[in-house]
């Protein structure tokens, strides 16, 4: 089974993007923070994360770029979202290291395809 963790400080975000990955049949888990995100990723096994943009404490573009320095966190797929849509937000989110930048709130059926792509289940 898939297992995805949720990192967003919102709590609604995290609860709608928790129920469309439940959806495929994902295993889910939460964090809040960028710091909460990596104790995580290095305690439990993780094929996929998804992560906010604007956090406390450490936001994604710090996380993510954190996991690709990490070993045992490098090879794990990031789907970045964020309410910034401007073309500069994009190029940083993959610029640190993300797979796929999506624009708040997300498309249902986008962010599930995209998911299903990077979890190898496509």
């Amino acid at each position: 089974m898939t297992r995805v963790l949720i990192v967003d400080d919102a709590l609604t975000v995290r609860m709608y993007h928790r129920q469309l990955m439940e959806q495929l049949g994902f295993e889910v888990d939460e964090a809040s923070n960028g710091i909460e995100a990596l104790e995580k990723g290095l305690s439990t096994r993780y094929e996929l994360f998804i992560v906010d943009v604007n956090m406390p404490k450490m936001d994604g573009y710090r996380l993510v770029q954190e996991m690709r320095k990490n070993g045992a966190l490098q090879h794990i797929p990031v789907i970045m979202v964020s309410t910034e849509a401007q073309l500069r937000d994009r190029e940083q989110a993959l610029l640190a290291g993300a797979n796929f930048y999506v624009v708040k709130p997300a498309d249902p059926d986008s962010l599930q395809l995209q998911a299903r792509l990077l979890a190898g289940e496509v």
